[in-house]
């Protein structure tokens, strides 16, 4: 009798464990990396982490991020090697994300234009978090412009401008032509 309960106990703790699921990992694509600072990929959403040096324990990594509604991440390149372009700004450059605040700063290290980001934490000046210094070279490589990862990004800019409207935007009477309507 004591074996047949065992064995029972024993089947029944396997069926309890087999009700356990794996779920898909749906990992983070690495567009580029510098050092402490990466950019990385999910789905539309892209993530700049860094290695935080305003707090005293250099363990720790902040991250922003963002939508590529309208070719931000293009967007944001652009806006970061302007500033390298042209003569280094004085004031910081502000952005406004959903939950948080970047700045981007530019100052002459040893002669050579830098920038960093500043992130105010959910929009309070209380939270600050700052990157490392990045120059040109490390910028590009960060926003995969060295290793050819920077496709990914303007890929997903492309379908999410062709995955927002699919109804047809001809209006009644109008020859077909090819132009859009304005809304």
């Amino acid at each position: 009798m004591r074996k047949i309960i065992l064995l029972i106990t024993c089947m029944f703790s396997i069926s309890v464990f087999s009700q356990i699921k794996v779920l898909k990992n749906e990992s983070l694509v690495e567009i580029g990396k510098d050092n402490s600072v990466g950019l990385y990929k999910k789905e539309d959403k892209f993530t700049i982490n860094y290695q935080d040096l305003n707090t005293s324990n250099l363990n720790t990594i902040r991250s922003f991020s963002f939508q590529n509604l309208n070719g931000d991440v293009s967007g944001l390149y652009k806006l970061i090697m302007e500033g390298f372009i042209t003569a280094v700004p004085d004031e910081n450059i502000i952005l406004e994300l959903p939950n948080d605040i970047i700045e981007l700063h530019y100052e002459k290290n040893y002669g050579q234009p830098t920038v960093q980001f500043i992130q105010i934490i959910n929009k309070n000046r209380k939270y600050v978090g700052k990157s490392q210094f990045l120059t040109q070279k490390q910028v590009e490589k960060i926003f995969g412009k060295t290793n050819g990862k920077y496709a990914l990004y303007e890929r997903s800019a492309v379908n999410s401008k062709s995955g927002v409207n699919t109804a047809s935007t001809a209006t009644p009477g109008s020859t077909g032509n090819g132009k859009k309507s304005k809304k």
